[in-house]
């Protein structure tokens, strides 16, 4: 059972926390975030799976100890070890649970931004005349 994973190189944050609120801007926000959310998802059940395909393996490693009448202490020591990866993995499962329902809100979430406010934005990106600035009319 092979226990490499390769980390993703992520140098930067997915959706930069800057004040650029336009229209496009947080259109690009919100995809970027749900597109490293999910793809999140997908490598912590990568990881969910190898830890539990290491759970079962030590865990027959634990019956071979116990076969070969090794000192009792290596059986436990390793039936320890494979019930601490089972528990682990079922920890991976509930984060990337959490991860995926939290990019399919923020897919969600971009597709209500786009309902209110992208008609409005077609509307001010294709006029000549420059608009108000947000707020300029609650003053």
């Amino acid at each position: 059972m092979s226990s490499e994973l390769a980390p993703r190189n992520t140098n930067a944050a997915p959706a930069p926390a800057n004040g650029d609120n336009r229209y496009k801007a947080v259109q690009t926000k919100l995809a970027r975030l749900g597109k490293a959310l999910d793809d999140a998802a997908v490598d912590l059940e990568v990881l969910r799976r190898s830890m539990q395909g290491n759970a079962n393996h030590t865990d027959g490693v634990a019956t071979d100890v116990e076969n070969a009448d090794l000192d009792a202490k290596f059986v436990v020591l390793t039936t320890n070890v494979a019930t601490a990866l089972v528990g682990a993995a079922r920890s991976v499962k509930v984060l990337k649970d959490t991860t995926q329902e939290t990019a399919d809100l923020t897919h969600k979430t971009r597709r209500a931004h786009a309902k209110l406010y992208g008609a409005l934005d077609d509307i001010r990106s294709n006029r000549r005349e420059k608009t108000p600035k947000a707020g300029f009319f609650n003053r």
